[in-house]
C-alpha cells in the first residue's frame, strides 16, 4: 500500500533546485521550448504528487506507480503532451485518466478550466484532497468511466488521455469542440502505443502521429 502525507517536512527550496534540474535536464534539453510549458512544469510540486516511499526518485526520468496498476507519468512525457495541445491559456480541457492529479495540475496552470476523470476511487478520493491543499482552484474532478467523458461540461477545447486506447472512444469525440484538439495513445494495453494527435474539423478528423510511447490502459 502507498502512503501519502506521512514524511517528514519537506525542504521546499531543496525541490525547488530538483525541479529545475529536471526541467533543464530532461525536458528542455529534448527540444520542449514552450514558455509557459516550461514554467508550469517548475512550479508544480511534483513531490506531492508521489507516494512517500518514492519521495528520493520524485524529479527522476520515468514514470512511478501511485498504486491501484496506476502510473505517474515521466515528467517529460507530461510536458510533451502539454505543449502539442498548443493551449494559449483560454481553453477548458478534459483529462480521461486524471490518477494522482499531477498532470490535471500541470495543465491548470496552462487554461482556464481542467476538468479530470478518474475510475479508481481511492486514487481520485485522494487527488481531491491534494488539489484543494494546494489550492488548484480550476480543477474539478470526477470519479467514473473515462470512456463516458463528462458531457454536462462539453464541449471541450482539449481532450487529453492519460491511459491507452485501441480506438478513439466515440463519446469523448463528440464531446471536443470544432478545431479543438485530443492528444491520447493510440495501440494494445502493454504493447506497441503511438501517441496521435486529432484536430476536429468541419471537413473531418485531421491525424497526426508523434511518438512510441507506453501507457496504463483505459479501462
Amino acid at each position: 500500500m502507498h502512503s501519502y502525507g506521512m514524511t517528514p517536512p519537506i525542504d521546499d527550496m531543496r525541490m525547488s533546485v530538483l525541479r529545475d534540474f529536471m526541467v533543464q535536464s530532461q525536458i528542455a534539453s529534448r527540444g520542449i521550448s514552450d514558455p509557459r510549458v516550461l514554467e508550469a512544469m517548475r512550479r508544480v510540486p511534483r513531490h506531492h504528487f508521489v507516494p512517500d516511499e518514492l519521495l528520493i526518485q520524485a524529479h527522476e526520468d520515468h514514470p512511478l506507480p501511485i498504486g491501484h496498476g496506476q502510473t505517474i507519468s515521466q515528467p517529460y512525457i507530461v510536458a510533451y503532451m502539454a505543449e502539442e495541445l498548443g493551449l494559449r491559456g483560454h481553453e477548458r480541457v478534459l483529462e480521461v485518466g486524471s490518477g494522482c492529479g499531477y498532470m490535471a495540475a500541470v495543465l491548470s496552470l496552462l487554461v482556464k478550466d481542467v476538468y479530470g476523470i478518474e475510475l479508481e476511487p481511492t486514487l481520485h478520493a485522494r487527488s481531491e484532497v491534494l488539489i484543494q491543499a494546494l489550492d488548484y482552484d480550476n480543477i474539478h474532478l470526477r470519479c467514473g468511466d473515462g470512456r463516458e467523458g463528462w458531457p454536462e461540461k462539453a464541449p471541450f477545447d482539449a481532450i487529453l488521455l492519460s491511459c491507452a486506447a485501441d480506438e478513439v472512444p466515440s463519446a469523448l469525440w463528440e464531446q471536443l469542440a470544432e478545431d479543438g484538439r485530443m492528444i491520447l495513445p493510440l495501440g494494445t494495453p502493454y504493447g506497441y502505443q503511438q501517441l496521435m494527435v486529432l484536430t476536429k474539423r468541419p471537413e473531418g478528423r485531421e491525424t497526426r502521429p508523434l511518438i512510441p510511447v507506453a501507457f496504463v490502459p483505459l479501462r
